[in-house]
């Protein structure tokens, strides 16, 4: 049986999403007032939840992007990750917000929250729209989740399958 041809569960509709979104922009918000914010979204993954995110944040926020890899088109972290496009922008001064779709062993935002350190913020912290603590390989904790998951393989809202389903509105995972 291919993928496409099995049953999709669906965890997190739209509203769902819409709401939990709505709630943290709120929060980071208030928690970043008067703070020089950079969102810093992790593609491919979290650019539609960072979107979402950001026109929820009731601040001047500036958008800066990452691209990093450690699952390629699989369903399993290599746990190698690799910088693929990294900022090119004096994070000095700025209270940076690491945005991405999922935490899962936590290896990815760890690397990429130490490597942003060294370029000198005022502060750093993680912003994750699903939190899969069950799989952890790394001591992280995000600073703002939207939602924690069991240990499933999840797509949708940003998480893909091979090169497919990003763009489906919900998060959703194959079932047989």
């Amino acid at each position: 049986m291919t993928i496409e041809n099995k049953r999709k569960e669906v965890l997190f509709s739209r509203e769902d999403i819409q709401k939990r979104v709505e709630e943290l922009g709120k929060q980071i918000a208030k928690d970043y007032k008067g703070k020089k914010i950079l969102a810093v979204s992790l593609l491919k993954g979290s650019f539609i939840f960072a979107a979402d995110l950001v026109r929820e944040i009731d601040a001047p926020v500036r958008v800066e992007f990452m691209a990093t890899s450690s699952y390629g088109h699989g369903e399993e972290s290599s746990g190698k990750v690799n910088i693929l496009y990294d900022l090119n922008v004096d994070l000095t001064g700025y209270d940076v917000l690491v945005i991405d779709d999922i935490a899962d062993t936590g290896l990815t935002m760890k690397f990429v929250l130490e490597h942003l350190k060294t370029k000198n913020p005022a502060s750093i912290k993680c912003c994750v729209l699903l939190d899969k603590p069950s799989r952890r390989k790394t001591e992280l904790e995000a600073d703002y989740v939207g939602f924690t998951i069991p240990d499933k393989f999840i797509v949708g809202y940003g998480l893909n399958y091979g090169d497919y389903y990003r763009n489906v509105p919900y998060v959703f995972a194959f079932v047989d």
